[in-house]
């Protein structure tokens, strides 16, 4: 059985390329010759044209994993206009929210989008303008800022509304288009769970008050005091830190009748769960103590901490959605999506019934 012309040049380009005899990469062309198809054709299987026959597609595909092919990024922003890049804005630190929220959203855009970040020391007005205007002077084709706190939501009101650019952790009632989690219901929840375990009233140590996420938490823990008629202790405002927890538990412990404490995130209960032993507290036995964060360790604190566990994963997954949205002009500048908290119940809590 003789071969075809096609077949012949095939077995051409697959001895010298797979047999490692080029001395460059491989190149579109490579792939044409492997496949036994057009240049066109690569080029419109690999920017997902829907006009190419299965089969036609599946021989591409199947060249381009053999030369081990990786597509030219320059060249095809250059005919496409699309540079396949989204930017992310946040602030330099290691807190676990905002860490949590820029790894949810590189795991949803990971399949579609390259992602650069612009870590930066603070998100005031004139850095955040200078980031935005830098992402786009790269060609990114939306931008996603992590904003917890007030002067960041502050300074994006001066960005331009035809940028596509959703904030995320930024509260549920900011003026941008936002993702966020449901603070205010999550803190409730918190609160009425230990005022269901019989608690007279819970005392509340809070995150700083100029990040959005702890004021929500605040809004929340005191809208669940006031729907059963328990009293309103004062806040103990934190830094979200266990050193700031612990001290906030140490005045906590001189507190009579303290039964409950719910704090604004794992980390300051963890400290709080430090004071309140040292002083001869048990927890849960004589205190009962819920978090905020279901961080990694919270299952691992002793006792296991109650929590509220953030699915940062589907705030990545919601954010990526509404930023293409904008992307495409399907909605305008505006919508706010909330995601649902989940109550983690374990036993740093205990009924006192």
């Amino acid at each position: 059985m003789t071969s075809s012309p096609g077949e012949k040049a095939s077995s051409r380009v697959r001895a010298s390329v797979v047999g490692g005899n080029l001395s460059r990469p491989p190149v579109m062309a490579d792939v044409a010759r492997l496949a036994g198809v057009s240049h066109q054709t690569v080029s419109r299987v690999l920017n997902e044209h829907p006009n190419v026959r299965p089969l036609t597609r599946d021989k591409v595909l199947a060249a381009i994993r053999e030369l081990a092919y990786r597509p030219n990024a320059a060249a095809r922003t250059l005919v496409t206009r699309r540079t396949h890049t989204l930017g992310v804005i946040t602030a330099d630190t290691m807190l676990y929210g905002p860490t949590s929220m820029l790894y949810g959203f590189e795991r949803a855009a990971h399949d579609a989008y390259f992602v650069s970040v612009a870590s930066l020391p603070s998100l005031d007005r004139r850095s955040m303008l200078d980031a935005v205007d830098r992402f786009l002077g790269q060609g990114v084709e939306g931008i996603i800022v992590i904003a917890t706190q007030d002067t960041a939501v502050a300074a994006l009101g001066h960005v331009p509304a035809e940028v596509p650019l959703v904030a995320v952790g930024c509260g549920t009632r900011a003026s941008v288009t936002s993702v966020a989690i449901d603070n205010t219901a999550g803190a409730a929840a918190a609160t009425r769970h230990l005022l269901g375990l019989g608690h007279r009233t819970v005392y509340h140590v809070a995150g700083p008050s100029s990040h959005l996420d702890a004021t929500e938490r605040v809004e929340g823990w005191r809208q669940a005091l006031h729907e059963a008629a328990a009293p309103v202790p004062a806040v103990l405002a934190g830094d979200w830190s266990a050193s700031s927890g612990y001290e906030l538990g140490g005045r906590l412990a001189a507190e009579p009748g303290l039964t409950a404490v719910f704090c604004g995130n794992d980390t300051m209960a963890l400290g709080v769960m430090r004071a309140l032993a040292e002083r001869g507290l048990r927890v849960p036995d004589d205190v009962s103590i819920v978090g905020f964060d279901d961080v990694p360790e919270a299952g691992y604190y002793l006792p296991p901490l109650t929590t509220v566990r953030q699915d940062f994963g589907e705030v990545g997954r919601q954010a990526l959605a509404t930023l293409v949205d904008r992307m495409s002009g399907a909605i305008p500048a505006g919508p706010r999506v909330r995601v649902a908290p989940e109550l983690i119940v374990r036993s740093s809590a205990a009924d006192t019934r």
